[in-house]
Order: C-alpha cells, then sequence, then structure tokens
C-alpha cells in the first residue's frame, strides 16, 4: 500500500488575488442566494504545482445513463455500485472539468467543456462565465490543448462569444492521430446513446473547420510551456492525451476521459464512450498504477468537482483519495 504522509496537500495558487471564497458573511437576515451573488458556490478551485499556477474550473454537469459507465458488466452489479454511491440507478450527473495552467507567459487552457449549442443539456456549458468570474478573459489564453475531439472537450470552442473574444494567434494542440481519426471515425466498438456518435461526428468536423488553421499537431508527446507536456495514450479515442504539469519535483496529471468515478474499485468496466475499450483498460491501470507509485496530484474532466486527489492502491484496484482544500 502506498503512502502519502510525506506528500504535501495541494498549495493555494497566486493564480488570483484570492481563492474564490467571498468575503461576504450571512450577517444579518440576508438569505442565501440573495442578489449579488451570481454563484452561491463558485466553481473554480486554484492550486499550485510548483511554480506552476493550475485552476480546475467545472464546466457544469451532464445527465447520462448509468449504464454507459460498465457496458461489459451484469446490470445487476452495476446497479449495485450505484446504490452503494448514492446514485443513480439509472442516470446520474456526470461533472465536467476543464482545467487553466499559467507556465511563465503562456495561458494554457485545458479543454474546452461542451458549449451551449446541444440541447437538452441546460447545466453545462459553463466554463466561459465562470472563467470570466474567476478572473480570468479569454483574450488572455495563448494555448489550448484539446485531451481528444469528444463534443464535451471541444464544444465550448464552438461558442460564438467564446470565438469572438480568443486571440487571433491562439495556438490548439491535438494529437496527430485525434485528427485523422476524426477524418473517418470508428464507433463499432463503442456503445452510445443512439444520436450522440453523429453529434460527435458533426462537432469534430465542425471543429476542425473553424479551427484547423490553428491546429498544431503533435505525434507522441509535446511540451507546450514549461513543465506542460501533453502525452498520447490512446484508448478512450486513438488519439486521446493525458496534460502533465511538472514543476519544482511536483507533478499533476490532467487524465482526460482515461478514467471515470467507477475507476478506481473497477478499473476493467468499459465505458460506452470507449472507441477501443480493451486499450482504454490498459491505458487506465497503467495511469492509475503511476499515480499510487508517485503520489502526484490526479484530475480527470469527469471526477465529481474539483477533482484534485491522489491515488491509492487498494489490493487489486485502487482507492481515490481527495485532497484537502487548501485556501
Amino acid at each position: 500500500m502506498t503512502t502519502y504522509l510525506n506528500h504535501p496537500a495541494p498549495r493555494a495558487s497566486s493564480f488570483l488575488p484570492d481563492s474564490g471564497q467571498s468575503s461576504s458573511t450571512l450577517d444579518g437576515h440576508q438569505p442565501i442566494g440573495a442578489a449579488g451573488f451570481e454563484e452561491l458556490v463558485p466553481s473554480r478551485y486554484a492550486l499550485r504545482v510548483g511554480d506552476i499556477d493550475v485552476m480546475v474550473v467545472s464546466d457544469g454537469v451532464l445527465p447520462l445513463p448509468t449504464e454507459t459507465m460498465s457496458t461489459n458488466v451484469d446490470p445487476v452489479v452495476r446497479a449495485a455500485w450505484f446504490k452503494d454511491m448514492f446514485l443513480g440507478p439509472d442516470a446520474f450527473d456526470w461533472a465536467l472539468n476543464v482545467l487553466v495552467v499559467r507556465s511563465g507567459e503562456q495561458v494554457i487552457l485545458v479543454d474546452a467543456g461542451l458549449g451551449g449549442q446541444f440541447p437538452g443539456f441546460p447545466r453545462a456549458g459553463q466554463f466561459p462565465k465562470r472563467l470570466k468570474a474567476a478572473g480570468i478573459e479569454l483574450s488572455a489564453v495563448t494555448d489550448v490543448i484539446i485531451t481528444h475531439m469528444h463534443m464535451d472537450h471541444i464544444g465550448g470552442l464552438l461558442v460564438e462569444e467564446v470565438k469572438a473574444r480568443l486571440r487571433p494567434d491562439i495556438r490548439i494542440h491535438v494529437a496527430a492521430s485525434e485528427v485523422a481519426f476524426w477524418k473517418a471515425p470508428d464507433f463499432s466498438q463503442t456503445s452510445m446513446p443512439e444520436p450522440v456518435p453523429d453529434v460527435l461526428r458533426t462537432t469534430a468536423n465542425q471543429f476542425m473547420n473553424e479551427y484547423g488553421s490553428k491546429v498544431r499537431t503533435f505525434e507522441d508527446e509535446y511540451e507546450v510551456a514549461p513543465g506542460v507536456v501533453a502525452k498520447v495514450t490512446g484508448g478512450h479515442t486513438p488519439g486521446h492525451c493525458v496534460v502533465y504539469v511538472n514543476s519544482c519535483g511536483e507533478r499533476l496529471t490532467f487524465a482526460g476521459d482515461a478514467l471515470f468515478p467507477v475507476a478506481f474499485e473497477h478499473p476493467d468496466w468499459q465505458n460506452g464512450f470507449e472507441h477501443d475499450p480493451e486499450e482504454s483498460v490498459r491505458v487506465r491501470v497503467r495511469l492509475l498504477q503511476e499515480a499510487a507509485a508517485s503520489g502526484e496530484l490526479f484530475v480527470a474532466t469527469h471526477l465529481p468537482f474539483p477533482s484534485v486527489g491522489r491515488i491509492a492502491v487498494d489490493g487489486d484496484a485502487f482507492r481515490w483519495v481527495a485532497g484537502f482544500w487548501d485556501y
């Protein structure tokens, strides 16, 4: 069993003048949620990895059927797990997290959430207003890393107000194998709700039409800024990548869609959105083993916000150790 007694807690970031905590109090009789509060809970969390500032921003939540979390598992077993987690039984809210990283003079957005152009998901597509509420202008973003081209990772860049506020020289980094895959995507091993494949295909095409001239492809890995490296893992999609943030002997991994909430107890459970389910399992186990061995901070797109914690080995499986908030 790996222990973490010598690993420091996440440290508050200097990304912002404050840590997103309101200075207001509930003195007097002001009701919770009264006028003047844009959101009761600011959905952002800032920390530091060495000398690099990192912020996790919630793009909201996306309702999905529970069966997408375990397509290779007996429905009775799946139902029992969701019941134990006080979720389901038929659907649950899938968290959507994006990352903002400041390294030197570069401000890097990792993924862009769902956007607001897809009907039926009113609680997703929140990252533009939450980024603004955090004091970060889209015009300050120098680079975007796309972990993969599913609509809940690129849709935010297709929102008109986002497109209008991005700088004209924005650099968008995507694995070459990911770009190639979406020219003729293969959904034969996926198990998605019926309309989703067509929407994914259309959104990927729209993304390349809008941003193709700004896309910079890489093969295996690429250092986008000092200490910020995108590395291809494959599995979830052929060009799926993770992002490593390294500074002063500390590391944070943003795992994208390499794992989902069920992955710690059941890393072998396959997800309906995985284009290569068996390879996804291998990628997932390898990333979890690496994180458990190093004690690094770990964040993923679909873990409950703020999705900052560490991984421990638990027999033949793993255990999520949530980070203590430092603010």
